[in-house]
């Protein structure tokens, strides 16, 4: 019996052992088929439900006590699930692909990354293959008609930057939305390339902005740069060449059309015909100006990753000629980053963005407008730049002297370094900790030389005639520095049917800046010329200390700030989502009001994982969706809202003595805080039909509240600065896409969205006062910037119709005059006749691409526009001097009934200079903004070139625009206050490229 119980004991002991033994940690990572980590997977051995874990912010599990022959199942909603074999290993990685199209792709928001299944708002992705091949220098003018609530105003000029404005303009303030780099905040990102951005997220609503507090009124752009993914090293070479011609040109008088309007003028106002005898030239400037620019753009990057590290470097080399002489831009861009994991729990790594580039010397146009064309471009004889005629000369000069004499006369030096480097650790499974310290450095030298300028001037004895007395050296040299530091802690984690993301952090953020600026002039013939050599245009060169001018500026702040975010689900059906952010910030330091709050709150519904939806294959995915919450603007104004300026203030006399006063320049008051902007949305996500057809529609409403406004003086008291005003923007916005096959070779695709804009200024200081800006205005219960004037009926064409017509007390008027319209029907025409006559902001921008595909050929054609808004147009006429005409004045007024609508020629009569409707154009438009063709080479051909990928491509950029105004170009922005009016402009060029994209 004890023999037979020993025995039982030893195999007892024998089989715990051996169950011991067969019993393993699994661990891994879980990827994508593009090799980025998968967040919130869910990994379970099979048999034991409860057995299992979830993939952390880095794509990691770990699960203990496994059988060693044990099944693990891997699944994600939106990727098909996988059943893998333990087979006794201890480390598993996975690659999942995906089940369909979707929904569950992870976006980058705030201080981390998220399902956007789990998010409540409204954050558009732009990934990096939709605007890689644009031929654009700054990577915002590409996303222009691409995302709804997004007004992209693009520029024809090399290196300047294109004007955002998300969901309207939101302050009389700013409208310029945050960019954040890599987790860098920073107001633009004109030093990226292109190339080295992996994706863009858009955020527009409040449950996604709150976490910016202050920053966060007037929208986020999230650019997250390249990083390696696990797999072999991987080098990548993107190249372009292309050219860009001006089309579309501003109608103006040739030499015989300006003959005849020129001398009817001078003949009404009773003078005699112009002599056109030395004037026989028949010149369009605007051909003379104008250039076919050259572009390219060359990158390259190598990437190479292991389990323990990653590595990305991207160089890259642009250089594009502007559209006018003489305009050129150079730009290097370096992109290098580095993550290593020294244990399975910590990690380190590093980013650096840096860029140098040399920006044109920019030109305008304004003179080949108003040049008259009947002078010719040079004097035969002496080589010299011809003067223009006597009855312009003074005001205007040959628009050849700003390009032959004057062109490349800036030279500029611009240098930014951005970058960061963190340290991450897992403190707990599924608990971790991640330290960023985040540096921006900006340095940028101009030096200019204004030379002494000798034109040909057939009214002068000689001919040669010296237009300036004297020639001229400026340098300026301006610093911006950003430092920043972000703690953030981040806990994932699944309790059954609950899901929970928080995150929870401190960050802080300084920024300075400094400039300085100085200039030398000396008269001719008194000390050496400079010349145009560019190596002596520097201050020294000019003994002359008496001529020096100097100026600077200097500036700083900073902020601190604590933020939460929790992101919960139930059952992958019910979300809610909620953050909170304290700023404080030494901007009002002064006022005591240091501290602000930022919140926001949002709830979702998957209505597709309800049973009752489960027996349908129509809709695929539907989430209802809303959001309510406080946001914040960092727009003040001024870099000191709180602290006034000490300036001159009359004076005082003390005997024989007087003495200048100073005194502050505005009064603030004790209560001074942020602007706050209290904003909601509701809307649903819907895929159908297999996620073929995906639709998001979406309303919006925003109030900006506590506008920072100057607060007029009372009695010649200095304004004060008070929290008044609101603004409101509110709207719908709807995106959708239709994606399918048709058999096994051919693919298509079709994308729209719709953004209507309703912008009131709900309140100011009081109802009678306004904010002038030329002819915008800011008042309250009209639109932001709205144009202020009168309304024209027509042009008077006699006597008879000025006597039975309203009285104009405006100013003296004769027939073939604008008559301006009785808006308050007293029987006069005043200044109470003024009335909106315009408004900038339209009614509604959309955009549309198709996408057509053919086994490996491609075509893209992208289309965009924009409906009901007005255009000021600000060129073409004077009252100081005599201009060319528009084409337009040919249909002018000239006797009873010749027009009723464009006034006599003569620019005495100031009455037509008023601000009216005779200036208001129409600034709807509707743009094929880019059309690309690519073939990308068959894989297995190119395997036994060791090649991984070849791909060639060509591009059209704004072949065609419709519009109706008479500018260069419908794209017109501007300030806070005042937008939309065409000063001139630069024309948009088509631009042509063809380029490939090589990896091995």
């Amino acid at each position: 019996m004890k023999k037979n119980l020993l025995i039982t004991c030893v195999m007892l002991l024998f089989a715990v052992v051996s169950m011991a033994q067969n019993k393993i940690t699994v661990s891994g990572v879980v990827t994508d088929k593009t090799g980025e980590t998968v967040i919130g997977a869910s990994v379970r051995v099979k048999g034991q439900e409860s057995k299992g874990s979830i993939t952390d912010i880095n794509g990691k599990y770990q699960i203990v006590d496994v059988a060693s022959n044990a099944t693990l199942i891997f699944s994600y909603i939106g990727m098909r699930e996988q059943e893998i074999a333990v087979n006794g290993r201890s480390t598993i990685n996975v690659k999942m692909e995906e089940d369909s199209q979707l929904i569950d792709e992870v976006v980058v928001v705030g201080y981390g990354s998220a399902k956007k299944r789990d998010l409540t708002g409204s954050i558009v992705t732009v990934k990096a293959d939709e605007i890689a091949s644009k031929p654009s220098t700054n990577p915002l003018a590409s996303i222009q008609g691409k995302v709804a609530g997004v007004q992209v105003v693009n520029t024809g000029r090399a290196g300047q930057d294109p004007e955002i404005r998300v969901r309207g303009t939101n302050s009389i303030n700013g409208f310029k939305p945050l960019y954040v780099v890599d987790g860098l905040f920073t107001d633009n990102i004109n030093y990226l390339n292109t190339a080295d951005i992996e994706s863009m997220e858009i955020l527009k609503d409040p449950s996604s902005l709150a976490i910016f507090g202050v920053r966060g009124a007037n929208g986020v752009i999230i650019i997250t740069t390249k990083r390696a993914k696990i797999g072999k090293t991987m080098v990548n070479i993107n190249s372009s060449v292309g050219w860009k011609v001006i089309y579309d040109r501003v109608g103006v008088t040739n030499a015989e059309e300006f003959k005849m309007l020129y001398n009817e003028q001078l003949i009404s106002q009773g003078s005699a015909p112009y002599d056109y005898t030395q004037w026989t030239g028949n010149t369009d400037w605007q051909d003379e100006i104008f250039q076919t620019g050259f572009l390219t753009n060359n990158n390259v990057s190598i990437t190479g990753a292991t389990d323990k590290s990653k590595f990305y470097l991207g160089l890259g080399y642009v250089m594009e000629e502007g559209s006018i002489k003489t305009e050129k831009l150079n730009k290097f861009t370096v992109n290098l980053n580095s993550e290593y994991s020294v244990t399975d729990f910590l990690r380190f790594g590093f980013q650096l963005n840096g860029v140098r580039a040399r920006y044109p010397d920019a030109k305008g146009v304004d003179g080949a407008l108003k040049a008259a064309p009947i002078a010719p471009t040079h004097d035969l004889e002496s080589g010299l730049i011809h003067t223009l005629p006597d009855f312009q000369r003074a005001q205007v000069w040959n628009p050849l002297i700003e390009t032959e004499l004057r062109g490349a006369h800036n030279k500029s030096e611009n240098y930014r370094v951005a970058g960061n480097v963190f340290g991450e650790i897992d403190i707990l499974k599924n608990l971790t900790f991640k330290a960023t310290f985040s540096m921006d450095y900006a340095s940028s030298q101009g030096r200019s030389y204004s030379p002494l300028i000798y034109v040909y001037n057939p009214d002068v004895e000689g001919g040669k005639e010296r237009l300036t007395e004297r020639e001229s050296v400026n340098q300026s040299k301006s610093t911006s520095l950003a430092a920043q530091s972000d703690y953030v802690l981040t806990y994932l984690g699944q309790f059954g049917n609950h899901g929970l993301t928080l995150t929870a952090g401190l960050t802080t953020n300084y920024n300075e800046s400094s400039s300085l600026s100085g200039g030398r002039s000396q008269l001719a013939g008194y000390g050496i010329l400079v010349g145009d050599d560019p190596d002596r245009w520097w201050l020294s060169t000019i003994d002359d200390v008496s001529t020096a001018t100097n100026g600077g500026s200097q500036s700083d702040r900073f902020t601190m700030s604590y933020l939460f975010r929790a992101l919960y689900n139930y059952k992958n059906r019910y979300l809610l989502n909620a953050s909170f952010r304290r700023d404080g910030s030494s901007v009002f330091y002064k006022t005591g009001n240091t501290w602000d709050n930022f919140y926001s709150f949002g709830a979702g519904w998957v209505m597709t994982e309800e049973k009752f939806m489960q027996n349908q294959n129509v809709i695929n995915f539907l989430k209802l969706k809303g959001s309510w919450g406080v946001l914040g603007s960092q727009n003040t104004g001024s870099s000191y809202p709180a602290y006034a300026t000490i300036v001159s203030s009359g004076s005082a006399v003390f005997g024989d003595n007087i003495i200048a006063g100073k005194g502050p320049n505005k009064l603030i008051s004790p209560t001074l805080g942020w602007e706050r902007n209290y904003s909601w949305e509701v809307g649903f996500d819907m895929h159908m039909f297999n996620d073929r057809l995906q639709l998001s529609p979406v309303y919006y409403n925003k109030t900006t509240k506590d506008m920072l406004t100057s607060i007029p003086g009372i009695a010649g008291t200095v304004p004060g600065l008070q929290n008044v005003g609101e603004i409101r923007n509110r709207g719908f916005e709807l995106s959708a896409s239709w994606n399918d096959k048709i058999g096994e070779d051919w693919r298509y695709g079709l994308g729209a969205n719709l953004s209507t804009i309703d912008n009131k200024v709900l309140s100011l200081v009081n109802k009678d006062y306004n904010i002038i800006s030329g002819p915008s205005r800011v008042s309250e219960g009209y639109p932001i910037g709205y144009f202020y004037g009168y309304k024209v009926e027509g042009v008077y064409q006699n006597e008879d119709d000025i006597r039975f017509s309203p009285i104009n007390s405006v100013g003296s008027v004769t027939p073939g005059d604008l008559k301006f319209a009785d808006v308050d029907g007293n029987g006069k025409i005043t200044d109470n006749d003024r009335t909106m006559i315009g408004n900038p902001t339209p009614d509604f921008t959309y955009g549309f691409n198709v996408n057509l595909g053919w086994r490996n050929l491609d075509l893209t054609v992208d289309m965009m526009g924009v409906y009901g808004n007005e255009i000021y147009r600000n060129w073409g006429s004077s009252s100081y001097a005599q201009l060319n005409y528009r084409t337009e004045q040919l249909n002018r007024w000239h006797g009873e009934g010749t027009s009723n609508w464009e006034p006599l020629l003569d620019p005495s009569h100031k009455i037509n200079q008023e601000a009216s409707t005779y200036f208001i154009e129409d600034g709807s438009f509707f743009r094929i903004r880019n059309v690309e063709l690519g073939y990308n080479f068959d894989k297995r051909l190119l395997n036994r070139i060791k090649v991984q990928s070849l791909r060639l491509y060509t591009n059209v950029q704004n072949p065609k625009t419709w519009s109706r105004n008479g500018g260069y170009t419908p794209e017109v922005g501007g300030s806070a206050i005042s937008f939309g009016i065409d000063g001139g402009g630069y024309p948009m060029p088509t631009v042509y490229t063809i380029g490939f994209n090589l990896t091995f």
